[in-house]
């Protein structure tokens, strides 16, 4: 069997380091040492001034929403994963969908400002892929129409703008930090922001709101994560640039291997540090897509509908987007992960060859 993708494991002794010292403190949660290391570690590594580590990736948008006080629309896109979209409803928002370009399957900047309305608060756009959206045109309209950016950059690890991570895009960055991400610590986000008193209601509104064992600064939930989960970061951070290249090795090996397919891909090619976190195709038409699927399931091998169905269409939801519509109905990904071999990417390669030329 090979599935779409499968956590990185660091070496068993090197985590167990980390464990050695759990016991020891017998300190499990609530903002820890190894907690604070990992905080300090990414920081360095990714060349950003604030962040807080989280316990996934969606808590960190719920936490956004609630400390930016949004309240009424939040424009946002259709082509992401569903929590993009539960996280605004979760809040009490509601979602306005607008369109995505085609060839990054972000958010189209240039469609955002037909969709502002007196209701509207804030922009919550997806890097896709880690494809980065257009933050300097999102960046000029939020500032004309005085409205909060935040940014789902879940898949965007590592990934820059003109020489900045692109966690430093927006009032407010999110990142998941899930096992089957870039950079994983099981379960886990980040939250990430250049104002260092958003960076301080954010850390009240991650534990309870506690200001002090007796006192508390506003209403507080649990977005904290245990020590077990940042032993597991600091154990995988030093393998990073290993994993980002074997991932692009990976990819590169599908586009040559696939470039007689009738399929297109994600236009990466002025991404700067693009971590080739998924190798999405898309193809002509969705008959195309499943049969191929079906190809490839027959033969024991996993691929993804990433993202299906749009946003826009589900049961709480509601939005024109032709585009994203088409690009859902069209989109897989195909396996790819640290230890993906090269006979088991070429088998994928030859089955979805194999389809095409029946």
């Amino acid at each position: 069997m090979i599935p779409v993708t499968k956590p990185f494991l660091p070496p068993r002794e090197e985590y167990d380091r980390y464990l050695d010292g759990i016991w020891q403190r017998n300190w499990l949660t609530n903002n820890g040492p190894l907690v604070n290391e990992l905080e300090l570690s990414l920081k360095e590594r990714l060349g950003v001034p604030h962040l807080l580590f989280v316990g996934n990736g969606t808590i960190a948008l719920q936490l956004a929403i609630k400390a930016l006080d949004l309240k009424g629309e939040i424009i946002t896109t259709p082509f992401s994963y569903v929590a993009t979209t539960s996280s605004i409803v979760w809040e009490g928002c509601t979602p306005v969908f607008v369109d995505i370009l085609p060839d990054t399957m972000c958010i189209n900047a240039d469609l955002i400002e037909a969709a502002i309305t007196p209701k509207t608060s804030a922009i919550l756009a997806t890097h896709v892929y880690g494809i980065p959206c257009e933050v300097q045109k999102i960046e000029e309209i939020a500032k004309k129409h005085h409205l909060k950016v935040i940014y789902d950059a879940a898949h965007a690890f590592g990934v820059k703008v003109d020489g900045k991570s692109i966690f430093e895009y927006g009032d407010i960055s999110t990142c998941s930090f899930h096992a089957t991400k870039i950079f994983h610590t099981i379960e886990g986000g980040g939250v990430f922001t250049q104002d260092p008193q958003l960076l301080k209601r954010i850390s009240f509104l991650r534990n309870f709101g506690h200001h002090g064992p007796d006192n508390f600064n506003g209403v507080g939930i649990n977005g904290k994560n245990s020590e077990f989960h940042a032993a597991m970061g600091l154990s995988v951070l030093p393998y990073m640039k290993e994993i980002q290249s074997r991932k692009k090795e990976q990819a590169s090996f599908y586009g040559e291997q696939l470039r007689d397919l009738s399929v297109s891909f994600p236009n990466t090619k002025e991404v700067e540090d693009y971590n080739h976190a998924y190798f999405p195709i898309l193809f002509q038409e969705e008959k195309g897509l499943i049969t191929s699927m079906k190809a490839l399931e027959n033969n024991g091998i996993s691929s993804r509908r990433y993202f299906y169905p749009g946003l826009n269409s589900l049961d709480y939801t509601t939005g024109y987007c032709p585009v994203s519509d088409d690009i859902a109905s069209r989109v897989l990904c195909l396996p790819l992960y640290h230890d993906l071999t090269r006979e088991e990417q070429r088998m994928v390669c030859r089955i979805l060859l194999r389809v095409q030329n029946h």
